[in-house]
């Protein structure tokens, strides 16, 4: 397994405040340090919250500031309050929001139940909407500029059934339709909705595949003969998160080291 290194960036993002779903592993993680790299102080949010204290621990040893968040995206009331809390222990409104958190059910769409697609659809579409909702409506409120970014999949653009999960994909495609939409009610308010798209990344999501076939057997079905690693994501998320986009809004960046079919 390759180590990820370390994030080395400028400090862009200074005065901003972030908050990021899903960040107790895997790509959340990632993101809340190359934030925190980048000078925003940054809530970390996930269900498992006894996995945050580590992650804060090492925000702040590198020198930045991090609050960590139990959140359960399940819970409509308990996202509010999450915001809430984000931006009273970090002194002011969210002004990027990384809607990152996601389940997949990988089940054969004849088997998939009500009760799994209920779920689904709550992660994956109405907690980023909602989270959306509240952090955007904070900002018009306050006449601040914002942005958010999703994190879709790029199941919604090539779907090839070898690894049966129709609903997943269907709500990630769910996913860039709503940064879409949200993108245009919010532009005149000066509040970006993007999304990134990632291939398969090393991440606990994709852990058990890659565990079941055995590191070199799947690297080599890679088009690039590797696994793609979650520092990979570091430039694009930047990228959106910072004034560099400031033009950029809409817009759906798929970052897949070459695995979509073109």
């Amino acid at each position: 397994m390759q180590q990820s290194p370390a994030p080395e960036i400028s400090r862009v993002l200074e005065g901003q405040i972030a908050l990021v779903t899903g960040a107790s592993s895997g790509l959340g993680r990632r993101f809340a340090e190359t934030l925190a790299a980048a000078g925003a102080r940054v809530a970390v949010a996930a269900r498992r919250a006894d996995r945050l204290d580590d992650l804060v621990a090492t925000i702040e040893a590198r020198g930045g500031k991090a609050v960590a968040i139990a959140l359960d995206l399940m819970d409509p009331v308990a996202i509010v309050a999450a915001v809430d809390r984000a931006e009273a222990a970090l002194g002011g409104p969210v002004t990027i929001l990384v809607n990152n958190a996601g389940i997949s059910e990988a089940r054969s769409a004849l088997k998939q139940s009500v009760e799994e697609m209920d779920r689904l659809y709550a992660v994956n579409v109405r907690a980023p909407f909602l989270l959306a909702q509240k952090v955007a409506g904070g900002l018009i409120d306050a006449g601040r500029k914002g942005r958010i970014i999703n994190i879709s999949s790029i199941g919604a653009f090539n779907y090839d059934g070898k690894i049966a999960c129709a609903m997943y994909v269907a709500t990630k495609s769910a996913v860039v339709r709503l940064t879409e939409a949200l993108s245009v009610e919010w532009a005149p308010k000066g509040i970006s909705v993007n999304a990134i798209a990632p291939g398969f990344f090393r991440s606990e999501m994709s852990a058990a595949s890659i565990e079941r076939q055995g590191e070199e057997v799947f690297a080599s079905i890679m088009p690039r003969k590797r696994i793609a690693e979650p520092h990979m994501l570091d430039s694009t998320l930047l990228y959106l998160a910072s004034p560099a986009s400031e033009g950029v809004t809409g817009t759906c960046i798929k970052v897949d080291d070459s695995q979509l079919p073109r």
